[in-house]
């Protein structure tokens, strides 16, 4: 018998086990999303750390005068509290970013609502929704991970923070720890970075401005991008005044105020980078990263600013033209044409400033060619610019082809996509019409150490051309042969030993076996032999028989003791050849060698760090005035020093001439692979290397005279220009009697050649010419 089951009853057996289905599948969800939520809460970290968070501040590195010469960090930040933020800028910042701030309790649910429906509309995410609150906890709390459970996370601890701390707090958090663009994280560091002021200084306008940067602080950078800055600004002014925190009167005022880029001075860790590298690894040993990087540590040290910038530039002027005396070696590599625009750009995004700096180079890309002009048109990031014939003089006759594509080997031309480096002799407007010269960015290196004599502060250290390509430190890593500079160290050591300037040695060939059966003949410079000599003459032009044969004459050894009285701390080989300087010292040793004659045969112990605390002031460590070590008679060293006058004022180092008495010597090693100038004032020691890594000859114009004497000139012109004149001031056991140079006697007055020479006390010659000795 069929029974036949009413469909009515069917269809609600049927919407029974689909509602069952569902409120099953409903609960299993909702169970997998609350646990869900539990294990995400198991695993947040705590917001109550965050009560006491201190930023990472920057620490902060001050030369002799207590200017700020240089930063270490991770972050470049100075934290401000919040009750010395202008209100304006709070609410700038709250108007843009966080309009329901005050009212919210970490989320903003009709926000939510609100950026959702713009997005639909506009099919694309337009606006977005988080609080300032989330963004702290983004920030300082979780990672950039782009998944959907971090949103969840920043939510969960946006409520927590909201219950933690005050808004205050949380405005204190923010505006220190955002990225407001150019490298400056916080409010401070922007209003320095962008204005050139503190943050309490700002106007409404500029207020506007750096509240307009969170949402893309590249795109609107009041430094690169002024207009696209200027219709941010004016976003926020409008939403200021739709949250009534400032007039429609104040909005237009602000709008209409001139905008004055004018950054804070930054400090050039360019020129100082090889000094502050040399202290970041004795501060990073002693104090580890986390306190260096992040600690706000204040390192107080010797350098001098002035005489830091003035090393930089003698280095990289001087280095140029060393450089440019062995030609142009071509462009730097040649592009296609498809990869000049990605080019163009990458430079562009190095390039800080709005305009192109006069005196700086920068790497251009050749796009076009003017022939009847004979110009070749440069384009650099975004400008273009002229770079004549006459600018690029120095190169020879440099082709120009109108085509992409290296030239054929051996052609050093110019065409389509030759990337060069450029100086900047006319800047550009709106980003055109600039004026370029060739340049060349060097193969040969340089190094540059300066020492107060009578404190042992180190004042300035250069280490080489580029610390960004090469950060080896050749003024303290580098040892290198000392070629003549080497000389005063043997002379100096001949006078304590009794030998005296008017001491007369034959300058004529001479040979030595050198131990393995054959014969070692020293040769001078020029080749040429100058018969009997006299001390001075044989270092003011720099004989090398001389040396010889003096150093043979004091002893190999005792020249060796000698120098380590100095300072020298390298291995010295006790050799004949060492009069030739065959002692591999760095420039710092022997700069610091030469001191102990500027300071009257004192050696003070080299130093840089004269002080270091911590953010709150506490003194870390703290360099005592170094005590100063007798090393050579005060009459020595006056005598030396009065003989390396002679080198500069008519001998090898003439080009080492200044406005002042000066004294000091060159070094130049065999063929020409290393070139030194290293002499005094008597406040200021200074020593200067030239050469290459990977040592061959400099060439042409390679001697210590042409090379590094042009550089140390520099220098010292500029390094002692706020330094008083003053002389090299001769003992009481000094004097001075008339001699003849020619055969080291005494002289009468009116004798045809006869000179003024200085002796210690006792060491005079006691007879004229033609009377017995």
């Amino acid at each position: 018998m069929n029974t036949k089951i009413p469909a009515q009853q069917c269809n609600k057996g049927f919407l029974s086990g689909v509602l069952l289905f569902v409120v099953t599948l409903g609960v299993v969800a909702l169970l997998g999303i609350t646990g869900y939520v539990f294990y995400l809460l198991a695993k947040l970290p705590r917001v109550d750390r965050l009560a006491d968070y201190k930023p990472p501040i920057v620490s902060q590195v001050f030369g002799d005068d207590g200017s700020l010469v240089g930063e270490f960090y991770l972050e470049r930040r100075i934290v401000v509290p919040v009750n010395q933020i202008p209100r304006k800028l709070i609410q700038a910042f709250v108007a843009a970013e966080d309009a329901s701030f005050y009212q919210h309790k970490g989320i903003d649910y009709f926000g939510i609502v609100r950026a959702a429906v713009k997005n639909v509309i506009s099919m694309r995410k337009k606006e977005g929704a988080s609080t300032i609150t989330q963004q702290v906890t983004k920030s300082m709390l979780l990672t950039s991970e782009k998944k959907f459970s971090r949103k969840i996370k920043e939510a969960i601890l946006a409520k927590r923070l909201e219950e933690k701390l005050s808004k205050d707090e949380i405005l204190y958090l923010y505006l220190n720890q955002i990225y407001l663009g150019a490298g400056a994280y916080g409010v401070q560091m922007a209003a320095e970075t962008y204005f050139g002021k503190n943050v309490n200084q700002l106007n409404l306008a500029e207020i506007a401005m750096l509240a307009g940067l969170p949402k893309a602080p590249n795109t609107y950078s009041p430094i690169k991008h002024l207009e696209k800055a200027r219709e941010r600004q004016a976003y926020v002014l409008d939403r200021m005044v739709k949250e009534a925190y400032i007039t429609p009167v104040e909005a237009d005022h602000a709008k209409k105020t001139v905008i004055s880029i004018h950054p804070m001075k930054k400090v050039n860790s360019q020129q100082s980078a090889f000094y502050l590298e040399h202290l970041r690894i004795q501060l990073e040993e002693k104090y580890g990263e986390e306190q260096l990087y992040k600690g706000g540590l204040k390192i107080y040290t010797t350098m001098s600013a002035e005489m830091q910038r003035a090393a930089y530039d003698s280095i990289r002027t001087g280095l140029k033209a060393v450089d440019k005396r062995q030609g142009f070696r071509g462009p730097v590599k040649y592009l296609k044409e498809t990869d000049v625009e990605a080019f163009c750009s990458k430079v562009e995004d190095g390039i800080d400033q709005a305009a192109l700096v006069t005196g700086e180079s920068y790497q251009g890309v050749v796009v076009g060619f003017n022939p009847e002009k004979g110009e070749a048109h440069v384009r650099v990031g975004d400008r273009t610019g002229v770079l004549s014939r006459k600018n690029m003089s120095w190169a020879g006759k440099v082709g120009m082809i109108n085509s992409y594509g290296k030239p054929e080997k051996g052609v050093k031309a110019l065409s389509l996509g030759s990337v060069i480096d450029i100086l900047v002799v006319t800047p550009d407007v709106n980003k055109a019409g600039a004026q370029f010269a060739l340049d060349q960015t060097p193969d040969v290196q340089a190094a540059l150490v300066a020492i107060d004599p009578r404190s042992g502060g180190v004042k300035a250290m250069v280490g080489g051309y580029d610390f960004r390509k090469s950060q080896f430190n050749r003024a303290i890593q580098a040892k290198r042969n000392a070629g003549s500079a080497f000389k005063p160290i043997i002379y100096a050591a001949a006078l304590e030993k009794g030998l005296t300037t008017a001491t007369v040695i034959n300058d004529a060939e001479v040979e030595y076996p050198d131990g393995t059966g054959k014969i070692w003949k020293p040769k001078n410079y020029d080749n040429t032999f100058r018969g009997p000599v006299t001390m001075r003459e044989a270092l003011t032009y720099s004989i090398n028989i001389v040396s010889v044969k003096i150093m043979e004459q004091i002893g190999v050894a005792y020249t060796v003791d000698f120098a380590k009285k100095l300072g020298f701390t390298s291995k010295i080989e006790p050799n004949l050849a060492l009069a030739l300087g065959a002692a591999s010292v760095s420039p710092f040793e022997l700069t610091g060698a030469y001191a102990v004659f500027a300071n009257k045969g004192m050696l003070v112990p080299s130093f840089f760090i004269t002080k270091v605390t911590d953010t709150d002031g506490t003194v870390l460590q703290e360099t005592p005035p170094p005590v100063a070590v007798p090393a050579v008679s005060p009459e020595v060293s006056y005598v030396i020093t009065n003989l390396m006058q002679s080198v500069v004022m008519s001998g090898t180092g003439h080009r080492a001439t200044i406005n002042r008495p000066v004294a000091g010597k060159t070094g130049t090693t065999n063929e020409a692979k290393d070139a030194w100038f290293v002499g005094f004032v008597p406040q200021l020691a200074a020593g200067v290397w030239v050469g290459y890594d990977q040592e061959r000859s400099l060439g042409s114009g390679g001697t210590g005279g042409q090379a590094a004497a042009p550089i140390w000139a520099e220098f010292m012109q500029k390094a002692s220009a706020s330094l008083p004149v003053e002389d090299f001031q001769a003992p009481e056991n000094v004097s001075f009697v008339l001699i003849n140079p020619r055969t080291g006697r005494l002289a009468r007055e009116g004798t045809p050649g006869a000179v003024m020479e200085c002796f210690i006390k006792g060491s005079e010659p006691n007879s004229y010419d033609g009377e017995g000795r």
